[in-house]
């Protein structure tokens, strides 16, 4: 089983974020929030049938503006497989010594710390309520705290970013020696401050090949590291990819608690297409009707489909009848995404 939980609190909204968030909520506003998080964990596992949970993942949002200890108490006394991960997402504010050593005792073994980057001015175009210095001392105190799988994110293409920037910010990230980081290129979403601001001409997006161009040159920094992108938006040393979302790219069933959060149950085509975004594993038409028989009378449709991209040189088509994006067809694997729906 694998399990995401939710929770939407947030100190201030980004200028990008169309997240479900809130801001400037009471402490009593969020006990309440993580009593009935609590009870429906429980009610979780209680009609599990005692099964085996092998991802946990606490996201956001800002978990650490909620006391978890109820829900460690919670989640210790459940079944676990053997190599289970319990991933906790944090900022560099949250990063605490009482609060990771909390984390540490509560179970958790993975961190992932949003960075998003190494630029101090470009952090407060963001609305980031953090520093350079102060990511790179929170850093530190993860380390020290014994957190040998811990990873950051990053956000590449943002506008009217220093032509050093988004290099200075690499080789700071580069410099942790993370052992995943999450390297997103920038989604305009609507109705963000970020949206408003580029209506009103006060900023300019780069272009799309300018922010491609910022992620090649991430492979190539994370790369020197010893990072693979095994993922569309993901690098990892060997073994310590998140297995959390590898369950979800697999087509593994995952149950979402909390207000933003969704689940995965039966759904057959999402869990076996997006296959298609782990660049080593890729997607086999063939496998998935062997996997679920009721999707074999799509395989000839996407076959057909899948070979086209393939001669436009987006796909690489192997022996073993899988089909894996090309560096150009991770640039457009959406677009591929779409069709196969």
């Amino acid at each position: 089983m694998n399990l995401y939980v939710h929770f939407p609190f947030c100190r201030s909204k980004c200028a990008y974020c169309a997240l479900h968030s809130y801001v400037e909520r009471t402490e009593t506003e969020r006990r309440t929030y993580v009593d009935g998080i609590a009870a429906k964990i429980e009610a979780f596992f209680a009609s599990s049938g005692g099964k085996t949970l092998s991802t946990l993942y606490f996201g956001g949002g800002t978990p650490a503006m909620c006391d978890l200890s109820g829900l460690f108490d919670i989640i210790s006394g459940q079944n676990k497989s053997e190599d289970f991960e319990f991933t906790v997402e944090l900022n560099p504010l949250d990063v605490k010594s009482e609060f990771i050593t909390a984390l540490k005792k509560g179970g958790v073994n993975r961190l992932s710390m949003g960075v998003q980057s190494f630029d101090d001015a470009t952090l407060r175009t963001m609305g980031r309520p953090h520093t350079a210095e102060q990511a790179r001392t929170a850093w530190r105190m993860i380390r020290d705290a014994g957190f040998d799988n811990a990873g950051i994110d990053l956000i590449c293409g943002w506008p009217d970013e220093t032509g050093g920037a988004w290099m200075r910010t690499l080789e700071s990230a580069a410099a942790l020696k993370p052992d995943h980081c999450s390297v997103y290129t920038l989604i305009l979403e609507p109705n963000t401050r970020l949206a408003h601001d580029v209506e009103r001409g006060r900023i300019t997006l780069p272009s799309d090949d300018a922010a491609l161009a910022e992620l090649a040159a991430a492979e190539c920094a994370l790369g020197g590291v010893g990072l693979e992108r095994y993922e569309i938006s993901s690098f990892a040393k060997p073994g310590k990819e998140c297995r959390h979302n590898l369950a979800t790219w697999r087509g593994e069933d995952y149950t979402g608690i909390g207000d933003g959060a969704c689940s995965r149950e039966g759904n057959a085509v999402s869990r076996v297409i997006f296959r298609l975004r782990l660049l080593k594993e890729g997607f086999s038409p063939i496998k998935a009707a062997a996997d679920f028989p009721e999707l074999a009378s799509r395989v000839d449709e996407w076959t057909e489909t899948l070979d086209r991209f393939a001669a436009e040189g987006l796909l690489a088509f192997s022996g073993d009848n899988t089909y894996r994006l090309t560096g150009r067809g991770t640039e457009v694997c959406d677009t591929i995404l779409a069709e196969l729906v």
